[in-house]
């Protein structure tokens, strides 16, 4: 399975990523490049291939030690972009930092939006991406084997029916808890934007789906853009990408 992960980030990183940062970053040969939450570290494999120095953050021992495993030219660090150690532990700073699909499952978002300024270079780039909270599937449903893995919002029902549909379709026992943990620790699009805001960064760009690009390398949807309309962006978009410089 880790295997499959990495070739899947790997892909993904090579079919979208790169041609995406190339439309806005004029130079991305010799960067250095950080990636929290790398997982197998499919993604700073293809970055090492341009040349860039390469670091990796990631919270699983396991997934770390396949990073190591698979990408011998880069850093990687077992840690919590959260943690007060995390910066000096880490002591670099960065031209790209990366964070895809991460933000929502972090207690202290602020913690991470500090360290993550304290390690990124004056006219570096961030990038981060992320299934806003009350979108269709922030509750991460698809970890579940039955047909409630295909039904969107159910992140919002109460705990009490949650119940009784799972065992009625006899659903893996920790299904509840791990997607209103994950609805829990959400992020929404508008508590994102106050969060960032005080770091005055300039926005690049920034992209509202319905479709995201990975649902076309997953599942061979079209990607799908959609206008960030107040409260509907917020339920119905799929997924938040944002590209920002530090300009200070």
């Amino acid at each position: 399975m880790a295997e499959k992960h990495f070739l899947e980030q790997t892909k993904y990183t090579k079919e979208f990523i790169i041609p995406y940062l190339k439309e806005h970053i004029s130079l991305l040969k010799n960067m250095n490049v950080l990636e929290i939450g790398c997982a197998e570290a499919g993604l700073l494999s293809v970055f090492d291939e341009l040349k860039c120095k390469t670091t990796g953050i990631e919270l699983s021992p396991h997934r770390a030690q396949f990073a190591r495993e698979k990408n011998q030219n880069s850093k990687i660090i077992e840690g919590d972009i959260t943690s007060e150690e995390i910066v000096p532990l880490i002591n670099d700073k960065f031209d790209l930092i990366i964070m895809r699909e991460v933000i929502e499952h972090l207690h202290n978002k602020e913690n991470a939006l500090l360290n993550i300024d304290k390690l990124l270079n004056k006219d570096g780039y961030l990038f981060i991406t992320f299934p806003p909270q009350y979108s269709p599937f922030a509750g991460h449903q698809q970890i579940g084997r039955t047909k409630l893995s295909k039904i969107p919002y159910l992140h919002l029902l109460p705990v009490n029916v949650l119940n009784l549909l799972t065992k009625k379709m006899n659903e893996r026992e920790d299904f509840v808890d791990e997607i209103k943990l994950n609805y829990s620790t959400g992020m929404a699009i508008n508590r994102f934007e106050k969060l960032i805001t005080p770091f005055n960064y300039k926005i690049i760009q920034k992209d509202l789906y319905l479709f995201r690009p990975i649902y076309s390398q997953r599942y061979g949807l079209p990607i799908v853009k959609i206008p960030g309309i107040p409260l509907i962006k917020e339920a119905i978009s799929f997924g938040y990408e944002i590209l920002f410089i530090k300009s200070y």
